[in-house]
């Protein structure tokens, strides 16, 4: 059985890629990496391959065919890291908006501290967030305090991407039943892993906004998750009767 592995989406990341990668090749316990690219025309691909030449079996590829969507990116690499045995799988974006050095926090809150699902949460401790225009920090805000109101989740950062799943989270919560592509995505798996009874838990991160690179998001994306909760929620109240 492998350990861990670190899961990273990206299109057209090549500004960070590289660095990325090399830091956390740096840390003290080892992270394996899945770079999971949707053809980057930007020359993506062709870095991650430069650095699995200097990591061998440290860092791996999966490349797609287009831009298919955050959720499907994931849960291409959810599939991936089960079949090859991990058992904890952490997911984080490849822009440092997530410190590489706070997958560790995460890591050992499910290896040592016995959690299921652990969230890097930007509001467990107030709003930890950097250099995010403040329209977009009480948006990201007021959106999780509404999933709390609809779905009954206790979490004060739902919509987060900086996540580490036990291997038996993933494989019992249904990833071919995952409906949402985007910014509900997240939302989903918390609220799957919620109705399933195992423990979450939230650490404490600062989120630092992107300093190179464009944001993918957009108001399509965040319209999803409005919209994708109440679902969510109307079908989980459907399936007790």
């Amino acid at each position: 059985m492998q350990d861990v592995v670190v899961i990273i989406p990206t299109f057209n990341e090549i500004e960070n890629i590289s660095k990325m990668l090399e830091t956390v090749m740096s840390l003290p316990v080892r992270f394996d990496v899945l770079v999971v690219d949707d053809n980057s025309p930007d020359g993506t691909a062709a870095a991650v391959r430069d650095a699995m030449r200097v990591y061998p079996e440290r860092i791996f590829l999966e490349e797609r065919r287009g831009k298919l969507g955050l959720g499907t990116a994931y849960i291409h690499g959810f599939k991936w890291a089960l079949a090859q045995g991990y058992e904890y799988v952490i997911e984080m974006d490849a822009d440092f908006s997530h410190n590489p050095k706070d997958l560790m926090k995460l890591y050992r809150a499910c290896k040592e501290e016995g959690a299921d699902v652990a969230i890097g949460s930007r509001y467990i401790t107030g709003v930890n967030v950097v250099n995010w225009p403040m329209g977009r920090v009480l948006m990201s805000y007021y959106a999780s305090a509404y999933v709390r109101i609809v779905t009954g989740m206790k979490l004060r950062d739902t919509t987060a991407g900086f996540v580490c799943y036990r291997r038996r989270v993933l494989e019992n919560i249904g990833l071919d039943d995952i409906e949402f592509k985007g910014y509900a995505f997240q939302i989903e798996m918390k609220f799957k892993a919620h109705l399933k009874g195992f423990r979450i838990v939230e650490v404490p991160i600062v989120f630092i906004n992107r300093v190179l690179g464009t944001s993918k998001m957009n108001g399509s994306i965040f319209g999803e998750a409005v919209l994708g909760v109440i679902k969510l929620r109307l079908k989980s109240l459907a399936s007790r009767f």
